[in-house]
């Protein structure tokens, strides 16, 4: 295996993706200006990639682009990225060759296993999902505009991976078996399906359930941090979460989220599931599982917040965030203690996140260190 030549710093690295993240900003208040090295406009060229990826993949609305290129926009910043590095030792790093396998349910789901790796001085393989093809070469191609030398930190791939060191690949549990089977001899982080619940009460407002709303709704269901399941006490009563979820009455105007709604609404009928339904979300009793299709979200109660707890630290390889405020956060933190997954999160939060927030709380730049 040849020889890698990473010719830039940690500093120039930090600098290159700060003012990309600062052309992503100035794109969504519409304020870019700039021109690309053939004189076209990097407005037009932005919009352009975002069109397309919508084309591509029916699931990334303009909503969903804009909502997933702002997270970045505020993520790629000096501050964010010194901050972010600054714990670990990130000098004299011999650079590897990582080949990143990305999944393509949600915009850019990816680009955080690409940035870990080019921003500790690796070279990043990346195959790319089909589902999200554009946005990270899009990226790339902004940031390499401010520093040409990084693109000797990445490569496209589309066949068969050779030549690497290490492999980050994301997929769900069928095809981890598939990656383990051919990546386990090579240092690698492989990750599966997980899921996020909400932990409610009954104490909840209606200020939390509009958020909730955000952790449900946003990517329509289809990220490992949007809330799939709910804990609820006996007795609950689903008024004010159906109330909160109303914020996002607006999904009935989407034909593909409508379709997957009424489809599961038959089967579900067809089985004598006892189905809640407020005409653009089906919950129903799940105690198996806390995955749910989409528009539709599973339930299951508890008696009391410890034995919610409990079950949140025996199954934690199975989650990726959990919910929760006032009491139940407090009874759940104090069982979680120690554990790098799931993450606990306020109403609303779930996909807003910061680099420091690892999937399944594997720390990306501590494995990628101990390659050098």
């Amino acid at each position: 295996m040849k020889t890698l030549s990473i010719n830039t710093t940690l500093n120039d690295r930090i600098s290159a993706f700060a003012k990309a993240g600062s052309q992503l900003s100035s794109y969504l208040k519409g304020t870019l200006e700039s021109k690309t090295s053939d004189g076209a406009s990097w407005n037009d060229r932005i919009q352009q990639r975002l069109e397309l990826a919508g084309h591509k993949n029916s699931w990334f609305t303009e909503e969903t682009l804009h909502f997933a290129v702002n997270q970045w926009a505020e993520a790629l910043t000096v501050e964010n990225l010194t901050a972010w590095t600054a714990p670990y030792h990130l000098q004299n790093v011999t650079a590897k060759t990582v080949a990143i396998i990305t999944a393509g349910n949600l915009p850019l789901v990816g680009f955080h296993d690409v940035l870990s790796v080019i921003i500790t001085g690796h070279h990043a393989m990346i195959k790319n999902s089909s589902n999200d093809d554009v946005l990270t070469p899009l990226l790339l191609e902004i940031a390499t505009t401010f520093d040409e030398n990084l693109s000797d930190s990445y490569s496209y791939v589309d066949g068969k991976l050779e030549n690497y060191d290490a492999v980050i690949a994301t997929g769900s549990n069928n095809t981890a078996r598939y990656f383990e089977h051919y990546f386990g001899n090579k240092p690698h982080i492989i990750r599966k399906n997980r899921n996020s619940v909400a932990v409610l009460t009954g104490k909840e407002t209606l200020e939390q359930m509009e958020a909730l709303s955000d952790d449900v709704f946003l990517y329509f269901g289809l990220g490992c941090r949007s809330v799939s399941h709910l804990k609820v006490p006996k007795d609950y009563n689903f008024d004010l979460f159906f109330n909160g979820m109303f914020a996002k009455k607006e999904l009935i105007h989407n034909e593909k989220y409508v379709n997957n709604y009424d489809y599961n609404k038959a089967v579900y009928l067809m089985s004598n599931f006892d189905l809640l339904d407020n005409e653009f979300l089906l919950i129903k009793e799940e105690n198996k599982s806390y995955s749910s299709p989409i528009a539709s979200l599973g339930y299951s109660f508890y008696n009391h917040l410890d034995e919610v707890a409990a079950e949140f630290q025996e199954n934690a390889d199975q989650l990726q965030c959990v919910v929760a405020e006032g009491d139940a956060a407090t009874t759940i933190a104090e069982n979680l203690v120690d554990m790098d997954a799931p993450q606990l999160v306020d109403f609303g939060t779930t996909q807003t996140t910061r680099l420091q927030d690892y999937a399944d709380g594997i720390d990306t730049i501590q494995f990628l260190l101990t390659l050098s």
